[in-house]
């Protein structure tokens, strides 16, 4: 296990508002998913900036990954349930098993199907938020981070090219306006 993987782990540990979420979200007895993206974005820089309050988060991602059900209902059902569960915490539930059913209506251009969460997580947007974390049962933490966690721990924002374009990294460079909240941040 790197270095990288048992500080955040840690960093994880120390959050009761990140352990909150992860136990919601395993009660949910999903077989395959996380909580990724801004969550651990936010939770990593808001620690490595000294900042005491946690980042206001759009969302926290919950992904998983079951080809049994590619329904927006089950979505939506999911996102109620942890809801009712954790209130006060902006969840967003997707199968990432079906999100090319829908992913060239949102935005703009078609993708193929994922072939697990591992996958999944590789193709999300900066290689910084290409990470996620699972409570496993026995309260072990693991972390699925297919790119590392260098840009992570670096606090620098780099495009990852498998689903995104230069366009789109450039919107969401500047509407995620990160230097605002954490000054230290590098945008390549």
């Amino acid at each position: 296990m790197s270095d990288n993987v048992v500080r955040l782990q840690g960093i994880v540990r120390q959050s009761d508002w990140f352990m909150a979420a992860l136990r919601a979200a395993r009660a949910q007895g999903l077989r395959d998913w996380c909580i990724g993206a801004g969550a651990v974005r936010n939770l990593v820089w808001d620690h490595l900036h000294g900042h005491a309050t946690p980042s206001a988060l759009s969302d926290i991602d919950l992904a998983y990954f079951d080809l049994d059900d590619l329904s927006a209902a089950r979505d939506r059902a999911l996102q109620a349930r942890l809801c009712s569960l954790a209130p006060g915490l902006p969840w967003e539930v997707t199968n990432q098993a079906g999100v090319h059913l829908w992913f060239e209506a949102y935005f703009g251009h078609a993708v193929a199907p994922l072939c697990s969460l591992e996958q999944a997580v590789a193709s999300w947007p900066e290689f910084a938020t290409a990470v996620g974390v699972s409570l496993a049962d026995d309260d072990c933490l693991h972390v699925i981070a297919p790119h590392g966690l260098d840009d992570l721990f670096a606090m620098r924002i780099r495009r990852n090219p498998t689903r995104v374009s230069e366009a789109t990294y450039r919107q969401r460079i500047a509407q995620k306006r990160y230097r605002e909240r954490w000054p230290r941040v590098l945008i390549e």
